[in-house]
């Protein structure tokens, strides 16, 4: 594959992944924090994508055996960008709908979103499917690699862009910005996808094997190591991941940060994430073992949660800063080397039985984090007549959860044999891979 179609094909991988951007990085503040809605509700509706990944499974073998117009990949993640589009556009209507009080509000919030969570799931699985269908063995790290660089660094540009487009905030404004957003990413997916992929021939029909949940939880059920791991894993990235529906509320509720400030703060995480995998690749998975380097992404996450706990309390707006620097750079070493630890324990042939089990639990915490904080939030926002305190009180947890997390580590075992560290190429690829 050349570099130019692998250039096409990050465009494709970026024109799905940017729709997350004004909905995660923009309509959670507005909706928790302009419009008073529920952050419970919020939540479960921002987690869609997350419920709908097990369709993933079964999407990929229907297009496996299922081409249109003689291609298996295009027609579906056509489709699946559509249907975000579509579904991106009706999330701000809804948001003022909800705000109204409207009688039609929560079907068009179910209808929007869901859509959304729908089309991204039927895209995804379809765009990475022609990404390894188009590149051999040896080029695939390459292909990948180039993907999710360009996927983070399109969505810190682009938080950049919307932050200035959102200042002054306006409702108007918003709607612009989604509407601006889907031509966008339909441009992207439409340069990316131009006759990209040859027609299926008679030797290309042959479907590739894709394990349903029920196979890999019943295989990894059978190891009481694999099991713990599991806990370890979901309980890890819940508590790390947990945080994003509410961090952008809770800095304009603690330090009244304008629309277009919250929105730039995913460039803040994005580019930590990336400059934490740059210094895994190139320096810490030389220094560090693959556990040891899960437990200091593991206790810089959880001291960049305290600092933001402690910022708000403070009201500290520096330290707050700081704080969210600090967890993306966990995020991004804790991903890397808890996916290396993973596959340092899989056993030769089934590696994709435990990607499946990576993919399953990163999915199921991004849900469960994100509704369970919100839920939590509300409640000690109730409880404690507080709004700052509520989000506060869910840092905290958060950051604790990452201890009991530390703990149940020390029962991994690390299995070294025949495994070597990663390459920095390798190790984009385990985090492309893990999202």
């Amino acid at each position: 594959m050349s570099l130019f179609q692998n250039f096409r094909l990050g465009l494709v991988h970026l024109s799905v992944t940017l729709t997350f951007v004004p909905i995660t990085g923009v309509l959670n503040r507005v909706m928790i924090h302009e419009f008073e809605i529920l952050a419970s509700v919020v939540a479960l509706l921002m987690v869609m994508p997350y419920l709908f990944s097990p369709l993933q499974v079964f999407i990929g073998r229907y297009a496996d055996t299922h081409p249109i117009a003689g291609r298996r990949r295009t027609p579906y993640i056509l489709t699946g960008a559509l249907l975000c589009a579509i579904g991106l556009q009706l999330t701000p209507l809804a948001a003022l709908a909800i705000a109204e009080k409207l009688v039609f509000a929560i079907p068009l919030a179910l209808a929007g979103f869901g859509l959304w969570g729908i089309g991204y799931n039927l895209a995804v699985v379809s765009y990475l499917s022609l990404a390894s269908e188009l590149s051999t063995a040896t080029e695939r790290p390459r292909v990948v690699s180039v993907m999710w660089v360009m996927m983070i660094l399109g969505s810190i540009a682009s938080a950049i862009l919307i932050g200035r487009a959102l200042s002054p905030y306006s409702d108007a404004a918003l709607i612009r910005v989604f509407q601006v957003v889907g031509l966008v990413s339909l441009s992207c997916v439409a340069l990316g996808l131009w006759g990209i992929e040859p027609k299926v021939t008679l030797q290309r029909t042959a479907a590739p094997e894709r394990l349903l949940p029920s196979v890999i939880f019943s295989e990894l059920a059978k190891k009481a190591e694999v099991r713990i791991f599991f806990i370890y894993l979901v309980l890890m990235l819940a508590s790390i991941l947990g945080q994003d529906v509410l961090l952008e509320p809770f800095a304009a509720k603690a330090f009244e940060m304008s629309v277009k400030e919250t929105t730039q703060l995913t460039a803040i995480w994005g580019t930590a994430t990336l400059s934490a995998m740059l210094l895994y690749g190139f320096v810490l998975n030389r220094i560090f073992s693959r556990k040891q380097g899960a437990r200091l992404g593991l206790l810089l996450a959880a001291g960049g949660l305290l600092t933001i706990a402690m910022s708000g309390l403070l009201s500290l707006k520096t330290s707050f800063l700081v704080g969210l620097a600090m967890l993306g750079f966990g995020t991004g070493i804790a991903t890397s080397t808890n996916l290396a630890l993973m596959l340092s324990m899989t056993p030769e042939g089934q590696v994709g039985l435990y990607m499946g089990a990576w993919g399953i639990a990163d999915a199921l915490s991004r849900a469960l984090g994100n509704f369970l904080s919100g839920v939590w939030r509300d409640t000690l926002t109730y409880l404690l007549g507080s709004p700052l305190l509520g989000y506060v009180s869910v840092f905290f947890t958060q950051a604790l959860l990452l201890g009991v997390s530390l703990l149940l580590l020390r029962h991994v075992s690390e299995n070294l044999a025949n495994k070597p560290r990663e390459s920095l190429t390798e190790s984009i690829v385990l985090a492309a891979d893990a999202n």
